[in-house]
Parts: structure tokens; sequence; C-alpha cells
């Protein structure tokens, strides 16, 4: 990934950010070229020194049965937007501004592994319900539904590993435009753009 130093996250900032995305495309290259799903995913910290994405695909997605040319790759993205220079300072002083595209993404490199067995399905089923169901005042838990039915859910898909070797992030955030940042902030939630522009505000310059 193409990271100018402006907008590079340190290796806590990385972490964090990787515990906190929710979902990405999970990307292979095998003989048919590059397959791509997008899937829900945990982060398992103790899964090795940068530990491991888990989740699951559809057993009909035929991405599971492909060998793996190398390394998978896991794109994931955070808030984005278009940045207009109608919102800048230097749009009144000087006229020399162009539109941007602000971001915040996360390339993890790993080894994959796919599990077609129900027991390690059933765990990461399980730990992604209670990660996504717990803001709610009443979670839903997988022991609410028939246990048969959940027995031919679980035989429909199969579970994937993704031991982390390298992760690459970037967070483009009107960092290079110090002078700025209240426009684009202002701007964003004019927009109703409001978590972009609280990330925006989170890597104001110091």
């Amino acid at each position: 990934m193409y990271v100018p130093r402006p907008f590079a996250l340190d290796q806590d900032e990385t972490h964090a950010l990787l515990g906190s995305l929710r979902a990405g495309h999970l990307v292979t290259a095998t003989r048919q070229g590059l397959l791509a799903t997008l899937v829900p995913f945990i982060h398992d910290v103790a899964a090795g020194e940068h530990g491991a994405l888990l989740g699951h695909v559809a057993r009909a997605n035929p991405q599971w049965e492909q060998p793996v040319a190398g390394e998978a790759l896991v794109i994931a993205q955070g808030p984005d937007g278009y940045i207009s220079p109608s919102w800048y300072a230097a749009t009144r002083e000087h006229g020399r501004v162009v539109p941007t595209w602000d971001y915040v993404v996360l390339h993890v490199h790993g080894t994959l592994r796919f599990h077609d067995d129900v027991s390690f399905v059933r765990d990461v089923v399980e730990r992604l319900t209670e990660r996504f169901e717990s803001p709610s005042s009443a979670p839903w838990s997988v022991a609410d539904a028939p246990g048969e039915y959940i027995e031919r859910q679980l035989r429909a898909i199969v579970g994937f590993e993704l031991t982390v070797t390298r992760v690459e992030a970037s967070a483009k955030l009107s960092q290079n435009r110090a002078a700025d940042i209240d426009g684009v902030t202002q701007g964003l939630r004019r927009r109703g753009d409001a978590a972009l522009a609280d990330e925006v505000e989170r890597h104001r310059p110091r």
C-alpha cells in the first residue's frame, strides 16, 4: 500500500484500527484469477505474533476450494468521503486548491486456512454474534435458535483463519491541510457525515 508519511499510523494505532473494523474484502490469488468476498471478521489477538482474522464464507462460494497462491489479503475500510475545496480557507485566500478524498483503510496480509469443521465454524459464529450483538439491550444468541436449525446453517458455511503476517494502514484525513481542518469538519457535519468528521478531528495535527 502507498502510504504518504503524513497519513501513516504507528503500530498501536494500526492495531487499534484492526480491532475496531468490522468487515473487509477477503482477496485471494487463484488459478481462476483474483477472487474476493466481503466478510465480517474478528481479530483474535492471541493467535500468533500479530493475531489472526476469523470469519466464514458460504460453502457455495468457490473461493474456499481454490488453492491460494502466496498470501491472502483482507482490505478493510473505515469512514471515507469527498472533501470539497469550498470548505477551505485557502479557496478564499488564493484559490489554488483542488478536491480530494479522505479515508481510513487497512490492508491485512497473511496465511489463509479454511476450516471445514463444524466445531470451528460454530465457535467463529458465536464469537461474531457476541461481538455484533453486544451493543443491543436485548442481544440475540446462537443458542436462542433451534439446535437442529443452527446445525444445518453451520454446514452451509466454511470457516477461515487468516494468520496475520503484516498490516498496513493509512488514514488520509486532511492532516496536510492543518489550516483548513475546521472548514473540513464543519463541511462534513453539514453534509451529515459525522463519522468522517470525527476521524478528521481526531487526527488533527497537534
